[in-house]
């Protein structure tokens, strides 16, 4: 199985608009962050999205737009559902013209009331069309086209409650501020670890550097990644040395094998 880093950050990138500082002005390629989703091969070759933010056609058409089977959204921040309408041409290949998307219940809702043509009785030819699945915290499921189970995992967002996901030794888990006591026993003996850490200072609803790493201490994977990082994190070079040997920052575009 492989995850491929289609964006590594928050709701406004980086850089971000207006902003001078230090990281938003660096020409380190690897401090350019487009908003936060990845693409998971496995081992059948088929491929699984992971939410389906505002830069998803950039991030497509950057790998030569690939096959992609199902996607599962985490929550319905526009960060990582903007998106959902560039999924039109995977509409057109899709079974019955309906792209199937795994989602909680408040996002299932919030999706046909963001993007109502695409749920008409009637729609208007070459809209997008999905077929929603809702799924819930501790479900474990087979997204359409493939043949490998996901475990939905339960976390907190500030005072939302998303969902994270598990797929094998892969765990993917983005906007947490708070992992809930019954996500642990989820995250046993994991090889590969994806946690977001957004900046240095703590946040009321994403998790710190420092409370990203604990939670990896706790957790105890073979290694873990951060993601959905923001411009007050710094500079990548200077915080990648205050890392355990174990533990990097994802960048864009990013490939691992797991």
């Amino acid at each position: 199985m492989k995850l491929t880093f289609l964006g590594t950050g928050t709701s406004m990138g980086v850089p971000t608009i207006s902003c001078r500082c230090r990281t938003c002005r660096s020409t380190d390629p690897r401090d350019k962050r487009l908003r936060c989703s990845a693409l998971v091969e496995l081992d059948s070759g088929k491929n699984i999205l992971i939410d389906c933010g505002p830069d998803f056609r950039a991030q497509m058409l950057a790998l030569d737009s690939p096959a992609i089977e199902s996607v599962l959204v985490t929550h319905t921040h526009y960060d990582h559902l903007g998106g959902i309408d560039d999924l039109r041409p995977y509409c057109y290949v899709a079974p019955d013209s309906h792209f199937p998307v795994y989602c909680r219940a408040d996002v299932a809702r919030d999706l046909r009331n963001r993007v109502p043509y695409c749920f008409a009785e009637h729609p208007y030819r070459g809209v997008p069309t999905f077929t929603i699945h809702e799924i819930k915290e501790g479900d474990r499921f087979i997204p359409k086209g493939t043949d490998t189970e996901v475990l939905a995992i339960p976390v907190i967002h500030g005072t939302l409650h998303i969902l994270g996901f598990r797929i094998g030794s892969l765990a993917y888990i983005t906007d947490c501020s708070v992992l809930p006591e019954e996500a642990y026993p989820m995250l046993e003996d994991l090889d590969t670890l994806v946690i977001n850490a957004l900046r240095i200072k703590p946040h009321p609803t994403h998790m710190s550097l420092q409370e990203s790493l604990a939670t990896i201490e706790r957790i105890k994977p073979a290694r873990a990644f951060l993601t959905h990082i923001s411009h007050d994190m710094g500079l990548h070079e200077e915080v990648s040395k205050l890392l355990p040997p174990n533990v990097k920052i994802a960048v864009d575009g990013m490939k691992i094998v797991i």
